[in-house]
C-alpha cells in the first residue's frame, strides 16, 4: 500500500514538473501587427514617412532562449509616390507617379538586448534587433487617360523588346528586412511590441522607374505599344532628353508598427541564456 501511494505521488510530481518545463507551445507565440508602410526610391529619395499608408499582418515567434527568437511574419500594405509632391522643379517636370500593393512573407531572428521572460518582474521588457530574409509581391500601377494601368505588363522602358536591355521584371522580389524594436510582457501569456524595419530590395522597379533616360517614343510605341511610349516620358515640357531615373540605386520600403502577441501554451518561463 505504501509502495502504491509512493508511486502515485511520484507520478503526480513528474507530470507536474513536465508540465512546467518549457516546450514547443510555451515557447511559441502568434500575433497581429498594425502599422504603416512607405517607399524610398527614384520618386522619393529623402522624405521619411512620405505618403505613409496603413499596413498590417500576422506573426509567429518561437523563443529559443531569453535572448534569441525565431520569427516569421506576413505583412501587407500600400505604397505610392508622386513627382508633383517634390520640391525639386526637375522632379515636378518629370511628372511620374505610381502606387503598389506590397505583400511580404519573411523570416529570421530577433535578438534581445536584455534577457526577456513572460511575466517576469526582473526581465519585463527589452529592446531587440531584427534580421530577416523575405520575398514580396509588388504590382506598380498608374493612371493615364482616366484608366488604371499595370506598369509591369507593358514595358515602359522597353523591357521585353529589342530596345530594352532587360526582360520584363518579375512581380516577385527578394528583400532583407533589418530593424529594431522593443517588447514588454503583459503577464504570463501576452506581449506588446513596437518595431520598425527597412527592407533592402534587389530591384529598381518597385516604382517602375529604373532607366536613366527616356527612349525614342516612336521606336518604343512600335515595340511595346503607344501606352508604353506615353508612360515612358510624361514630362511637362516634353523634353526627349530629360532625366527619367537613377539606374545605380535600388528601391527600398519601410514598415513600422505595433504588435500584440499571445503564447500558445503554458509552462515555465523560457530558458535563460547561460
Amino acid at each position: 500500500m505504501k509502495n502504491s501511494l509512493f508511486l502515485f505521488y511520484f507520478l503526480l510530481v513528474s507530470l507536474s514538473l513536465k508540465a512546467q518545463q518549457p516546450n514547443f507551445f510555451s515557447r511559441s507565440e502568434i500575433g497581429v501587427h498594425v502599422g504603416s508602410m512607405y517607399y524610398i526610391g527614384d520618386l522619393n529619395q529623402f522624405k521619411p514617412f512620405y505618403q505613409n499608408k496603413l499596413a498590417g499582418g500576422f506573426m509567429y515567434r518561437f523563443t529559443v532562449h531569453s535572448r534569441l527568437s525565431l520569427r516569421v511574419n506576413y505583412t501587407i500594405g500600400n505604397i505610392e509616390a508622386y513627382d508633383s509632391d517634390s520640391k525639386k522643379q526637375m522632379n515636378i517636370n518629370r511628372n511620374l507617379d505610381f502606387k503598389s500593393r506590397i505583400r511580404e512573407l519573411s523570416g529570421g531572428i530577433e535578438f534581445n538586448y536584455f534577457p526577456f521572460q513572460f511575466g517576469s518582474r526582473r526581465y519585463p521588457g527589452t529592446a531587440y534587433l531584427i534580421s530577416q530574409v523575405g520575398v514580396f509581391y509588388m504590382e506598380p500601377k498608374t493612371t493615364i487617360n482616366g484608366q488604371e494601368v499595370k506598369l509591369q505588363d507593358i514595358g515602359t522602358e522597353g523591357q521585353g523588346s529589342a530596345l530594352g536591355k532587360k526582360r520584363l521584371y518579375s512581380n516577385y522580389q527578394l528583400c532583407i528586412p533589418l530593424g529594431l524594436g522593443a517588447k514588454f510582457t503583459l503577464g504570463k501569456r501576452a506581449t506588446f511590441n513596437v518595431d520598425i524595419a527597412i527592407r533592402k530590395t534587389f530591384t529598381d522597379y518597385i516604382d517602375d522607374v529604373g532607366a536613366d533616360f527616356y527612349l525614342d517614343p516612336t521606336l518604343l510605341a512600335a515595340a511595346n505599344g503607344q501606352t508604353a511610349a506615353d508612360l515612358n516620358n510624361r514630362s511637362l515640357d516634353g523634353n526627349r532628353y530629360g532625366r527619367r531615373g537613377n539606374s545605380s540605386t535600388k528601391d527600398w520600403y519601410v514598415y513600422a508598427g505595433g504588435m500584440l502577441t499571445f503564447r500558445l501554451g503554458t509552462g515555465n518561463i523560457c530558458p535563460k541564456l547561460r
